[in-house]
């Protein structure tokens, strides 16, 4: 069975956007973080948005400047397939993309039990809140950045119920990002 896997990058203070919807306190560009960035980048996979971070990802990966930029991860994300759950997009024009339109929950369950790579949540917190709830979530790879936004938004706003986690692996990094990998408790 396939997993779903959340990777998203948190301010100490829990938010993955600040207060205007903005991830650029996140891209870091020493050499370090970079080649994990990379790394992780090739492990392929299926990625998994919402309308918004869908757009997000798609005004810009398919450029020239992420292409120079981040040849690397810019390939990664061009080539992968994508899904991207919206009731109001018309169309999604990023290479190798599929929209669905309703049924967020049952897609996904059915996509698991699909032949396949893992599935990526980047971005996209209305998506992982519902997932979550659902107990959809295989692993959350979490980075927590050291700054503090005193606000934005989390991961899970409008989770009801709590969701217990074991923590599987952590690293560490010299630019004072830490990487938290947890699944569910079982």
């Amino acid at each position: 069975m396939r997993k779903v896997i959340v990777f998203n990058q948190v301010s100490l203070d829990g938010y993955f956007t600040d207060a205007n919807g903005d991830m650029s306190w996140a891209h870091k560009h020493d050499p370090e973080w970079l080649a994990f960035v990379n790394e992780n980048a090739k492990g392929g996979g299926e990625a998994l948005f919402g309308r918004k971070t869908y757009e997000l990802m798609a005004s810009y990966w398919p450029t020239p400047l992420a292409i120079k930029n981040d040849p690397i991860v810019a390939k990664a994300m061009n080539d992968m397939p994508k899904i991207v759950f919206s009731k109001t997009l018309k169309k999604a024009d990023w290479s190798n993309t599929k929209l669905v339109k309703d049924g967020l929950a049952a897609a996904v369950r059915k996509i698991k039990k699909e032949a396949g790579p893992n599935i990526v949540i980047m971005g996209s917190g209305a998506i992982i809140s519902q997932l979550a709830q659902e107990g959809l979530i295989d692993e959350y790879q979490i980075v927590v950045n050291p700054l503090v936004l005193g606000a934005g938004r989390t991961m899970f706003d409008g989770v009801k119920k709590k969701l217990s986690l074991k923590l599987t692996k952590t690293r560490a990094f010299g630019n004072g990002n830490v990487l938290l990998c947890y699944e569910p408790a079982k």
